[in-house]
Protein backbone atom coordinates (compact mmCIF):
# COMPACT_ATOMS: atom_id res chain seq x y z
CA UNK A 1 0.00 0.00 0.00
CA UNK A 2 1.36 3.47 -0.84
CA UNK A 3 2.32 5.73 2.06
CA UNK A 4 -0.23 8.33 0.95
CA UNK A 5 -3.62 7.65 -0.58
CA UNK A 6 -5.61 10.02 -2.77
CA UNK A 7 -9.39 10.02 -2.96
CA UNK A 8 -11.45 12.49 -4.97
CA UNK A 9 -14.96 13.20 -3.76
CA UNK A 10 -16.17 15.44 -6.53
CA UNK A 11 -13.94 18.52 -6.41
CA UNK A 12 -12.74 17.76 -2.87
CA UNK A 13 -9.44 15.87 -2.75
CA UNK A 14 -8.74 13.75 0.31
CA UNK A 15 -5.05 13.07 0.95
CA UNK A 16 -4.69 10.19 3.40
CA UNK A 17 -1.62 9.33 5.49
CA UNK A 18 -1.23 5.55 5.27
CA UNK A 19 1.63 4.62 7.57
CA UNK A 20 -0.82 3.43 10.19
CA UNK A 21 1.45 0.69 11.56
CA UNK A 22 3.81 3.48 12.70
CA UNK A 23 0.97 5.76 13.86
CA UNK A 24 1.48 7.81 10.68
CA UNK A 25 4.77 9.14 12.05
CA UNK A 26 6.54 11.32 9.49
CA UNK A 27 9.76 9.81 8.24
CA UNK A 28 11.46 11.13 5.09
CA UNK A 29 9.44 8.83 2.82
CA UNK A 30 6.01 9.74 4.22
CA UNK A 31 6.89 13.44 4.23
CA UNK A 32 7.93 13.30 0.57
CA UNK A 33 4.84 11.32 -0.43
CA UNK A 34 2.59 13.84 1.32
CA UNK A 35 4.49 16.72 -0.27
CA UNK A 36 4.05 15.29 -3.76
CA UNK A 37 0.34 14.75 -3.15
CA UNK A 38 -0.03 18.36 -1.99
CA UNK A 39 1.84 19.61 -5.06
CA UNK A 40 -0.45 17.64 -7.36
CA UNK A 41 -3.56 18.89 -5.56
CA UNK A 42 -2.37 22.50 -5.72
CA UNK A 43 -1.72 22.21 -9.47
CA UNK A 44 -4.95 20.36 -10.37
CA UNK A 45 -7.57 22.84 -11.60
CA UNK A 46 -10.28 20.26 -10.93
CA UNK A 47 -9.55 20.30 -7.18
CA UNK A 48 -11.29 23.08 -5.26
CA UNK A 49 -10.74 21.93 -1.66
CA UNK A 50 -8.11 19.71 -0.01
CA UNK A 51 -8.61 17.52 3.06
CA UNK A 52 -5.65 15.89 4.82
CA UNK A 53 -6.49 12.99 7.15
CA UNK A 54 -4.90 9.88 8.57
CA UNK A 55 -5.62 6.16 8.24
CA UNK A 56 -5.74 3.88 11.28
CA UNK A 57 -6.14 4.88 14.89
CA UNK A 58 -4.85 8.46 14.66
CA UNK A 59 -4.06 11.38 12.39
CA UNK A 60 -0.33 11.33 13.18
CA UNK A 61 2.07 11.00 16.10
CA UNK A 62 4.42 13.58 14.56
CA UNK A 63 8.02 13.23 13.44
CA UNK A 64 9.54 9.76 13.43
CA UNK A 65 11.65 9.17 16.55
CA UNK A 66 14.43 7.54 14.52
CA UNK A 67 14.85 10.69 12.43
CA UNK A 68 14.95 12.85 15.57
CA UNK A 69 17.52 10.56 17.15
CA UNK A 70 19.74 10.85 14.08
CA UNK A 71 19.36 14.62 14.22
CA UNK A 72 20.61 14.66 17.82
CA UNK A 73 23.77 12.92 16.59
CA UNK A 74 24.25 15.29 13.61
CA UNK A 75 22.92 18.74 14.59
CA UNK A 76 24.57 20.37 11.57
CA UNK A 77 21.98 18.56 9.42
CA UNK A 78 19.05 20.51 10.92
CA UNK A 79 18.45 22.88 8.00
CA UNK A 80 18.70 20.10 5.42
CA UNK A 81 16.29 17.97 7.49
CA UNK A 82 13.85 20.84 8.01
CA UNK A 83 13.82 22.43 4.53
CA UNK A 84 11.54 20.00 2.63
CA UNK A 85 9.17 19.59 5.60
CA UNK A 86 8.70 23.33 5.93
CA UNK A 87 8.27 23.79 2.17
CA UNK A 88 5.43 21.28 2.00
CA UNK A 89 3.78 22.45 5.23
CA UNK A 90 3.92 25.99 3.79
CA UNK A 91 2.31 24.78 0.56
CA UNK A 92 -0.71 23.60 2.52
CA UNK A 93 -1.15 27.19 3.70
CA UNK A 94 -0.19 28.96 0.48
CA UNK A 95 -2.18 27.09 -2.18
CA UNK A 96 -5.15 29.23 -3.35
CA UNK A 97 -7.66 26.59 -2.28
CA UNK A 98 -9.22 25.99 1.14
CA UNK A 99 -7.45 23.24 3.07
CA UNK A 100 -8.86 21.21 5.96
CA UNK A 101 -7.02 18.96 8.39
CA UNK A 102 -9.30 16.21 9.74
CA UNK A 103 -8.02 15.03 13.13
CA UNK A 104 -8.95 11.83 14.92
CA UNK A 105 -7.07 9.90 17.59
CA UNK A 106 -4.04 12.13 18.06
CA UNK A 107 -2.21 15.00 16.36
CA UNK A 108 1.18 15.59 17.94
CA UNK A 109 4.41 17.50 17.37
CA UNK A 110 5.18 18.03 13.70
CA UNK A 111 1.69 16.84 12.77
CA UNK A 112 0.26 19.61 14.97
CA UNK A 113 2.40 22.05 12.98
CA UNK A 114 1.06 20.58 9.73
CA UNK A 115 -2.48 21.11 11.04
CA UNK A 116 -1.64 24.74 11.86
CA UNK A 117 -0.69 25.31 8.21
CA UNK A 118 -4.14 24.20 7.05
CA UNK A 119 -6.86 26.83 6.80
CA UNK A 120 -9.18 24.83 9.02
CA UNK A 121 -9.09 21.97 11.51
CA UNK A 122 -12.02 19.64 12.21
CA UNK A 123 -11.46 17.36 15.17
CA UNK A 124 -13.06 14.45 16.96
CA UNK A 125 -14.18 15.42 20.45
CA UNK A 126 -12.12 12.63 22.01
CA UNK A 127 -9.00 13.23 19.89
CA UNK A 128 -5.92 14.80 21.48
CA UNK A 129 -3.50 17.39 20.16
CA UNK A 130 -0.22 18.69 21.51
CA UNK A 131 2.99 20.41 20.50
CA UNK A 132 5.44 18.90 22.97
CA UNK A 133 8.93 19.66 21.69
CA UNK A 134 9.91 21.58 24.85
CA UNK A 135 9.58 18.32 26.78
CA UNK A 136 12.66 17.00 24.94
CA UNK A 137 14.61 20.25 24.88
CA UNK A 138 13.50 21.60 21.49
CA UNK A 139 10.98 24.11 20.14
CA UNK A 140 8.44 23.75 17.32
CA UNK A 141 10.45 24.78 14.26
CA UNK A 142 8.31 23.97 11.21
CA UNK A 143 5.89 26.81 11.82
CA UNK A 144 4.54 26.02 15.28
CA UNK A 145 5.92 29.08 17.05
CA UNK A 146 5.10 31.29 14.07
CA UNK A 147 1.52 30.16 13.36
CA UNK A 148 0.00 29.09 16.67
CA UNK A 149 -0.33 32.62 18.23
CA UNK A 150 -2.39 33.83 15.26
CA UNK A 151 -4.79 30.92 15.68
CA UNK A 152 -5.29 30.60 19.45
CA UNK A 153 -3.89 33.89 20.79
CA UNK A 154 -0.49 34.53 22.32
CA UNK A 155 -1.32 33.43 25.88
CA UNK A 156 -2.81 30.10 24.79
CA UNK A 157 0.06 29.54 22.35
CA UNK A 158 2.66 30.14 25.05
CA UNK A 159 0.88 27.75 27.40
CA UNK A 160 0.68 24.98 24.81
CA UNK A 161 4.30 25.32 23.65
CA UNK A 162 6.04 26.18 26.92
CA UNK A 163 4.32 23.41 28.94
CA UNK A 164 3.95 20.77 26.24
CA UNK A 165 0.27 20.56 27.22
CA UNK A 166 -1.98 18.05 25.44
CA UNK A 167 -5.62 19.03 24.86
CA UNK A 168 -8.74 17.21 23.67
CA UNK A 169 -11.11 18.25 20.94
CA UNK A 170 -13.43 20.20 23.22
CA UNK A 171 -10.59 22.32 24.61
CA UNK A 172 -9.13 22.68 21.12
CA UNK A 173 -12.44 24.11 19.95
CA UNK A 174 -12.75 26.40 22.96
CA UNK A 175 -9.40 28.07 22.32
CA UNK A 176 -9.79 28.20 18.55
CA UNK A 177 -7.41 25.48 17.35
CA UNK A 178 -10.30 23.36 16.08
CA UNK A 179 -12.86 25.16 13.92
CA UNK A 180 -15.44 22.42 14.39
CA UNK A 181 -15.70 19.25 16.47
CA UNK A 182 -17.91 16.18 16.44
CA UNK A 183 -18.09 12.69 17.92
CA UNK A 184 -15.52 10.51 16.17
CA UNK A 185 -18.15 8.54 14.26
CA UNK A 186 -19.54 11.78 12.79
CA UNK A 187 -16.21 13.35 11.83
CA UNK A 188 -16.28 12.37 8.15
CA UNK A 189 -19.79 13.80 7.75
CA UNK A 190 -18.72 17.01 9.50
CA UNK A 191 -15.77 17.44 7.12
CA UNK A 192 -17.96 16.77 4.10
CA UNK A 193 -20.51 19.35 5.22
CA UNK A 194 -17.80 21.94 5.92
CA UNK A 195 -16.21 21.37 2.52
CA UNK A 196 -19.65 21.78 0.96
CA UNK A 197 -19.99 25.21 2.55
CA UNK A 198 -16.63 26.25 1.13
CA UNK A 199 -17.56 24.98 -2.33
CA UNK A 200 -20.68 27.12 -2.22
CA UNK A 201 -18.55 30.25 -2.54
CA UNK A 202 -16.70 31.58 -5.59
CA UNK A 203 -13.28 29.87 -5.73
CA UNK A 204 -11.33 32.93 -6.87
CA UNK A 205 -12.84 35.05 -4.09
CA UNK A 206 -12.05 32.35 -1.54
CA UNK A 207 -8.45 32.06 -2.72
CA UNK A 208 -7.78 35.78 -2.74
CA UNK A 209 -9.45 36.31 0.64
CA UNK A 210 -7.31 33.51 2.06
CA UNK A 211 -4.12 35.17 0.80
CA UNK A 212 -5.01 38.58 2.22
CA UNK A 213 -6.06 37.22 5.63
CA UNK A 214 -2.96 35.08 5.99
CA UNK A 215 -0.77 38.10 5.20
CA UNK A 216 -2.64 40.20 7.75
CA UNK A 217 -2.48 37.55 10.49
CA UNK A 218 1.20 36.66 10.00
CA UNK A 219 2.94 39.69 8.43
CA UNK A 220 6.39 38.61 9.66
CA UNK A 221 6.06 34.89 8.87
CA UNK A 222 9.27 34.60 6.83
CA UNK A 223 11.23 36.32 9.60
CA UNK A 224 9.82 34.21 12.44
CA UNK A 225 10.30 30.97 10.49
CA UNK A 226 14.00 31.88 10.21
CA UNK A 227 14.08 32.73 13.92
CA UNK A 228 12.63 29.29 14.64
CA UNK A 229 15.45 27.49 12.88
CA UNK A 230 18.13 29.73 14.40
CA UNK A 231 16.80 28.95 17.88
CA UNK A 232 16.53 25.25 17.04
CA UNK A 233 20.15 25.19 15.87
CA UNK A 234 21.17 26.26 19.35
CA UNK A 235 18.87 23.73 21.02
CA UNK A 236 19.64 20.72 18.86
CA UNK A 237 23.32 20.96 19.77
CA UNK A 238 22.58 21.32 23.49
CA UNK A 239 22.88 18.79 26.28
CA UNK A 240 19.22 19.37 27.08
CA UNK A 241 18.19 17.87 23.73
CA UNK A 242 20.65 15.00 24.08
CA UNK A 243 19.17 14.24 27.50
CA UNK A 244 15.61 14.72 26.22
CA UNK A 245 16.16 12.29 23.36
CA UNK A 246 17.71 9.70 25.68
CA UNK A 247 14.90 10.05 28.20
CA UNK A 248 12.24 9.73 25.50
CA UNK A 249 13.72 6.53 24.11
CA UNK A 250 14.19 5.14 27.64
CA UNK A 251 10.63 6.14 28.64
CA UNK A 252 11.67 8.17 31.69
CA UNK A 253 11.40 11.82 32.75
CA UNK A 254 14.31 13.91 31.47
CA UNK A 255 16.78 15.44 33.90
CA UNK A 256 17.44 18.82 32.35
CA UNK A 257 20.25 21.05 33.62
CA UNK A 258 19.10 23.33 36.41
CA UNK A 259 16.06 21.24 37.27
Amino acid sequence: MPLVGVEDRGTVRHIVLQRAEKRNAFNAELTAALGQALEHAAADAGVRCVVVRGDGTMFSSGMDLNDLRELSESPSELRRFRRPILAWWNLLEEMPKPTICQIHGACLGGAFELALAADFRVMAEDAIAGIMEARVGLLPDVGGCSRLPAIVGLGNAKELIMTGKVIDGREAHRIGFANRIAPAEELDALTEAFAGELLGCAPRAVGLAKRVMDAAAKPALALTLEQEVQAQEMLVASEDFAEGARAFSEKRPPQFAGR
